[in-house]
């Protein structure tokens, strides 16, 4: 068992469309003390699978077919008939670049892991999902854990989110705001 948590009482779901890959992850899982690992090829495998195993987190890959692991992240977090839309998800990837963790981000991902992984990386992003969960919000395109991980308090731009904004709030964005929003 790892030092630190009993992670044996925790069920994890590994989706990745290589067997191999998934054996590496349940094998680091087992050495953690994980008992409970299910694997599956796909998103759509996972989505089934999620009806009757209660994955407490979610490790999955990011390129598989039919579904990737960014459509199966959007399906579990707003499919109508998702068991568990706050179930957190390890997104497993070997794309590193910032454009592809904030595609992740923005699908709902909680946690980031680039390949290779190792037992030391994947238990550092099991601690942080179990120290510092994040509260999920929802927006007209958007639900999932929240996005930011700081409160920047130096921030000096446009305030979005309602408990920040004064007066009555309809929730949208003004085009100005947008443009700020979508220029460097």
């Amino acid at each position: 068992m790892a030092e630190g948590y009993n992670l044996e009482r925790l069920s994890f779901l590994v989706v990745d469309d290589n067997k191999h890959m998934r054996t590496m992850v349940k094998s680091i899982l087992y050495a953690l003390g994980c008992k409970n690992v299910l694997e599956c090829e796909d998103g759509s495998d996972a989505m089934q699978a999620l009806k009757s195993y209660p994955a407490d987190i979610i490790i999955c890959d990011w390129v598989m077919a039919p579904i990737d692991g960014l459509d199966f992240t959007r399906m579990v977090r707003t499919s109508p008939d998702s068991p568990n839309p706050f179930a957190p998800i390890i997104m497993l990837t070997g794309h590193s670049e910032l454009a592809r963790v904030m595609e992740a981000r923005d699908a709902g991902i909680n946690e980031f892991l680039t390949k290779p992984i190792s037992a030391k990386k994947l238990y550092s992003r099991i601690r942080v999902i179990i120290e510092r969960p994040r509260q999920f919000v929802r927006t007209a395109t958007y639900f999932g854990p929240d996005r930011r991980r700081i409160d920047d308090t130096t921030y000096n731009g446009p305030e979005r989110r309602a408990e920040n904004l004064e007066g009555g709030v309809d929730g949208q964005l003004s085009k100005e705001e947008v443009a700020a929003l979508l220029s460097d």
